[in-house]
């Protein structure tokens, strides 16, 4: 009885063996390939260069001697929030196109991890943004981005404008060298007919008095 039994565990044991080991090594893989891939997406070149606006506010607001006005504080995040929304702007824009890109084939899969990444620290940040302004103001962190939507929106008409101003003085300049040259080939139209005009009144006052010579 008992060989039997032994042989009986032991063929019922080699299966679960296998099955253990499997699950083992599929285990480690699964860690090792994701520790790899959050070494590599580590490693990836950021989406959107440093967040200048947000350093300055946590700048400001970690400073004791001397502590920073409420007042100041507030600008600062509201300036943080409207850099955010151009962030969130350009991620909205490229998401798209990128993923068109990225089933052509046309772009790598390390930029797809680049522009996730950029996503999901866009996502922290404006989760932080709400917070800081709900410490300042009850219910700040449901308006904030309203009105940082509205300051970018501003901002935008305002280097508009500027651009315009700026390409308008060229604009008259170059109005201006056309009008010269048009008016120089003008004039040079009219001395051309006045010369053309003086020479044919030459030629028949000289064959008028050839033919009055002529008749004499």
């Amino acid at each position: 009885m008992w060989p039997f039994d032994l042989v009986d565990w032991l063929m019922l044991g080699v299966p679960i063996a296998y099955l253990v080991i499997l699950v083992g090594s599929l285990t480690v893989f699964s860690n090792l390939y994701r520790k790899r891939q959050a070494a590599n997406a580590a490693s990836l070149e950021p989406w959107f260069p440093p967040h200048l606006q947000r350093n300055i506010y946590l700048t400001l607001l970690h400073q004791e001697n001397p502590k920073v006005p409420d007042e100041l504080l507030k600008a600062a995040l509201l300036r943080r929030a409207t850099e955010d929304i151009h962030r969130i702007v350009q991620i909205r824009n490229a998401k798209q196109a990128l993923q068109a890109l990225l089933q052509r084939g046309s772009v790598g899969e390390d930029l797809w991890q680049r522009f996730q990444r950029a996503e999901k620290e866009i996502e922290e940040e404006l989760r932080d943004v709400v917070q800081e302004a709900n410490a300042f103001a009850d219910n700040w962190g449901q308006t904030i981005f309203q009105s940082a939507s509205e300051m970018a929106q501003n901002t935008h008409i305002r280097e508009r404008l500027s651009e315009i101003m700026s390409k308008l003085a060229a604009e008259k300049k170059w109005w201006a060298s056309r009008k010269a040259a048009i008016q120089s080939d003008f004039m040079k139209e009219l001395d051309e007919e006045k010369t053309s005009k003086s020479s044919e009144d030459d030629a028949v006052l000289v064959e008028s008095m050839g033919k009055k010579v002529a008749r004499k």
